[in-house]
């Protein structure tokens, strides 16, 4: 057992060595200066840091409200669209990670009659990447925010977004990526302390929810601290195949003012991780 833990961390090291060398000599394009959202694909343009457009409708469907999470691999596997279809129809709320938006995604969110906001975290290969919440309706805000992961010298993004619900409240959304290569934790850290603001001065509902990448314990209990100061419970599983490093789950949601039933997580092969979805019904 311990030669095969210390093979392990070796193999991390190789993997992180290797990562940075690609990431360095492949054609990314680092985010540099304000992070920047896209919320309209008829013009799909990263312009400022936060838009405010004006919703018509409300984000839960007669007061229950459905939320899935997936880190989908940048939509790297052939069988992602089957997928996301079945979290788009079951869910009023799919917040992504490590989407790219490619002509092949714009086709499936139009043809699906979705409204999106994006977070660019930078281009590959001309392809913006980043986090992507899909909705049956449109925000009334949406922000974008990155940190930046060190050594490797390249961006992970979060995007904070506001949705109206049918009870009169509105509903505080953060969909983010965590930042991987930090081992102190220091920039990992301030990745989340840089939301504490918007966290803080919201007094409705809230989901946090991503891949925060919480590998080791150390960041386990960072992010489950950081929950709790804001009244923030973690969804529960009655099945839970969420992705594992060092035995350790990769992907969360976290939730406030909501009536929550149940969640579950299960096996797919079209992404490295598998999809959360919990259910959820608003407070009277």
């Amino acid at each position: 057992m311990k030669f095969f833990s210390k093979n392990r961390w070796l193999l991390a090291v190789v993997c992180f060595i290797a990562i940075s060398f690609v990431l360095t000599f492949s054609g990314i394009n680092h985010a540099n200066g304000t992070p920047k959202v896209m919320i309209n694909l008829v013009e799909p343009i990263f312009q400022t840091q936060c838009a405010h457009p004006s919703p018509s409708g409300h984000l839960d469907l007669d007061g229950r409200l459905n939320v899935s999470v997936w880190n989908i691999y940048k939509q790297k596997r052939k069988n992602w669209k089957p997928v996301l279809k079945r979290l788009t129809h079951s869910s009023q709320l799919v917040l992504l990670q490590e989407a790219g938006l490619t002509t092949e995604m714009v086709d499936f969110i139009n043809s699906h009659s979705l409204n999106v906001a994006m977070a660019k975290a930078f281009k590959l290969f001309g392809t913006s990447l980043g986090v992507m919440n899909l909705s049956v309706s449109e925000a009334s805000s949406a922000c974008a925010f990155h940190a930046t992961e060190p050594l490797i010298r390249f961006a992970k993004s979060a995007l904070v977004t506001h949705y109206p619900l049918s009870n009169g409240e509105t509903l505080l959304v953060v969909n983010l990526h965590g930042i991987n290569f930090d081992w102190k934790l220091t920039r990992y850290t301030e990745q989340f302390e840089a939301l504490s603001l918007e966290l803080g001065g919201h007094h409705g509902p809230i989901i946090l929810a991503g891949d925060f990448n919480t590998w080791r314990k150390d960041r386990l209990k960072l992010i489950s601290e950081f929950a709790k100061r804001f009244g923030l419970s973690e969804a529960e599983y009655h099945l839970d195949e969420r992705q594992r490093f060092f035995g350790l789950a990769l992907d969360h949601l976290f939730y406030r003012g909501l009536d929550f039933h149940h969640a579950e997580s299960k096996v797919t092969d079209a992404s490295d991780h598998n999809p959360i979805i919990a259910h959820f019904t608003l407070k009277s």
